[in-house]
């Protein structure tokens, strides 16, 4: 069975915490916290909530960006993400950089994905089956930008590529992502 620390990234940022005294960064990191502990529970609501009006993500990848666009557009990546239960991983943080208009995150990213979701990518639709789960490990920088509420407007993705990506059986689900898909 795959094992995942889908706290990983909410503890490192608790950690963080501990150690900022500037009150603007505090509230960014605080935030950030909220949005890693929403999209990890699958609470699209909250999720939302931590983003401003003026959202737009990027995510940089071979082909380009492919991030989705405006607050109503990023929105129905992350409603899209839950109901398909991509929101099954864990972001090991190695490095965090926090000013004051910007936190980045380096670290070794692991997702599971169904099927379902990797069918709806452009560089996986032709391969990915609708019906098969998949593993998908990769080294990702991400830089978190804020508006001047404090509230998250941007997250721009940088990597590589997959450094492993498979077909997962059965057997390796993590317990939480089998009881979510009924496998």
């Amino acid at each position: 069975m795959i094992q995942l620390d889908r706290n990983h990234l909410v503890d490192v940022i608790t950690d963080r915490l501990a150690t900022t005294e500037s009150p603007r960064q505090r509230t960014m990191l605080e935030r950030m916290r909220v949005h890693a502990a929403a999209e990890r529970d699958g609470d699209l609501e909250t999720l939302v909530g931590t983003l401003g009006e003026a959202t737009d993500y990027h995510f940089w990848e071979l082909s380009g960006d492919v991030g989705p666009k405006t607050r109503e557009g990023v929105a129905a990546y992350y409603r899209n993400l839950v109901e398909n239960n991509g929101h099954v991983l864990e972001f090991h943080c190695e490095r965090m950089v926090v000013d004051d208009q910007c936190i980045v995150i380096e670290g070794n990213l692991t997702m599971i994905q169904p099927g379902a979701l990797m069918v709806q990518h452009p560089m996986a639709g032709d391969f990915a089956e609708a019906d098969k789960n998949y593993l998908i490990r990769m080294r990702n920088v991400i830089f978190w930008s804020f508006d001047e509420d404090l509230m998250i407007i941007g997250e721009d993705s940088y990597s590589g590529g997959p450094i492993e990506m498979r077909v997962l059986e059965d057997h390796e689900l993590p317990t939480d992502f089998a009881a979510l898909v009924g496998a």
